[in-house]
């Protein structure tokens, strides 16, 4: 039987009696319109077509409006229990089979949990006191004095916020830049991350792409012969402390020396780092190139809900004191100055990253790096056993390899892919026996998938080198 309420004439739905709050929601595949119109999956080894997700409005929950009679209170508040136990069992089962987006899912804020009946708003500079005295700057700046030591700059020559992702932080990296060099070009790296060149049409600014390397790092020789294309002009660079795709990290040090051989000295070029994922990786891995503001840096930027494991979606942005100016506005209403992008920003977020860069500690960190580095040999060693195009950048935990037939399977283990190619990005909470389920559910797929002959695997060695393909034309 449907429990039903009167609201506005139409009947409203409370709790149906069959309503099962263990299910697990289904998410059927999205489809992928062609040319002709016609629907159909992304299962040729010729050139993909994009698969978009569904319409939201497909599997949106309703809102329904409250009846004014409180006798029916009570069902309305079970039925939405009902409905978020539902949805985390959902999320359980996500998380299980979760392994193409770089998000660490291994943590426990239970301690935090009092806070939540709290809004706490940062607005405003971190380092000035605004009338709003919900806040948490107290834990915001101990957060950013952290990241100051770690990249090695000094509490009085450095500014910096909390943002609300890692795009927050390279949209405010660049625009730093902008306003130090009005009339600067902006070079980025074609698999530098969508959002520089967000940043780029957002800011109307000239945005010359730099080649890549097959291991995606930034072609400093193409890199050279475009700045002395443009060498009237101040130049900003976007410099990847690991790229989206393949996890490669640009050489800093190559990219300072080029500039230096093109004619720009220090005080004609900006550079901003985008460390999204491996910026706090990286000075926990050994042979690594350093990323430090003793080199003429501009600005860092990493993402909180990445490798730290927030719960929610932030990172960390520091740049320079001295450029900080050109950006910052006093705001009598705050009374504290402007100079982020956002102007309310999340209190909660820099509590989290107190919490866990306290628990951890640069030891902490170190061993996790540590584990996701064995653990993404292990997978590029075990695919390539399996006779499965795959690659592995030195300095990296994302791994690469050939994208799976079916779409069914990409979407069950959420794997992030581009053309013929798709990725694991083996953070803290993979485990080996993740790995393992995965491989073997992929080697079995894939058995079926090639077994007639008709389709074969795709051949990457385009995008992995030939010495990393296993296709027919390069065993």
């Amino acid at each position: 039987m449907v429990r039903s309420v009167e609201n506005g004439g139409e009947a409203v739905e409370i709790s149906p009696d069959h309503f099962d709050p263990t299910a697990v929601v289904p998410e059927p595949l999205p489809k992928v319109v062609e040319s002709d119109g016609e629907l159909v999956n992304a299962k040729s080894n010729g050139d993909r077509e994009i698969v978009l997700g569904r319409n939201v409005h497909t599997t949106c929950l309703e809102v329904t409006e409250p009846d004014a009679n409180d006798d029916f209170t009570g069902d309305k508040d079970a039925f939405m229990a009902s409905i978020l136990a539902r949805y985390r069992k959902t999320l359980l089962e996500r998380t299980k089979h979760h392994l193409g987006y770089p998000y660490n899912l291994d943590f426990d804020y239970g301690a935090l949990a009092q806070l939540q009946h709290f809004s706490i708003n940062n607005l405003g500079d971190p380092f000035i006191e605004s009338n709003y005295g919900v806040h948490s700057r107290q834990f915001e700046v101990g957060v950013l004095d952290w990241f100051a030591r770690l990249w090695e700059i000094e509490k009085d020559e450095y500014w910096g916020y909390i943002t609300n992702c890692g795009t927050e932080g390279n949209l405010h990296g660049i625009l730093v830049g902008r306003e130090v060099f009005p009339d600067g070009i902006l070079y980025a790296s074609r698999e530098t991350h969508y959002s520089v060149f967000k940043a780029a049409r957002m800011y109307r600014m000239e945005c010359v792409k730099v080649d890549t390397l097959v291991s995606g790092e930034i072609d400093c020789a193409d890199f050279k012969v475009k700045l002395l294309a443009h060498k009237d002009k101040p130049a900003i660079i976007n410099v990847n402390i690991g790229t989206t795709v393949k996890g490669a990290v640009d050489d800093l040090d190559l990219v300072i020396q080029t500039l230096e051989q093109s004619g720009f000295t220090h005080d004609r070029f900006y550079i901003h780092c985008d460390g999204a994922l491996f910026g706090l990786m990286m000075p926990f891995v050994k042979r690594a190139p350093k990323v430090s503001f003793k080199k003429p840096i501009g600005s860092v930027s990493v993402s909180g809900h990445k490798f730290v494991g927030c719960p929610m979606p932030c990172g960390v942005q520091i740049t320079r004191l001295e450029h900080i100016n050109a950006l910052s506005r006093d705001v009598e209403y705050l009374a504290s100055r402007d100079a982020t992008i956002m102007g309310s920003r999340n209190g909660h977020a820099p509590i989290f990253l107190w919490y866990t860069l306290n628990k951890k500690g640069y030891k902490g960190f170190q061993k996790e790096v540590q584990k996701c580095l064995r653990n993404a040999h292990y997978l590029k060693d075990r695919l390539l056993d399996a006779g499965i195009s795959a690659m592995l950048n030195e300095l990296s935990s994302t791994v690469v390899f050939e994208r799976p037939w079916d779409e069914e399977f990409v979407r069950r283990w959420q794997l992030a892919c581009q053309g013929n190619i798709a990725h694991v990005v083996v953070m803290p909470n993979v485990t080996i026996d993740k790995l393992d389920d995965f491989l073997s559910e992929l080697v079995e797929k894939r058995s079926t998938w090639y077994q007639d002959g008709k389709v074969k695997p795709p051949c990457i060695a385009a995008e992995v080198g030939s010495e990393n393909c296993l296709c027919t034309l390069h065993k």
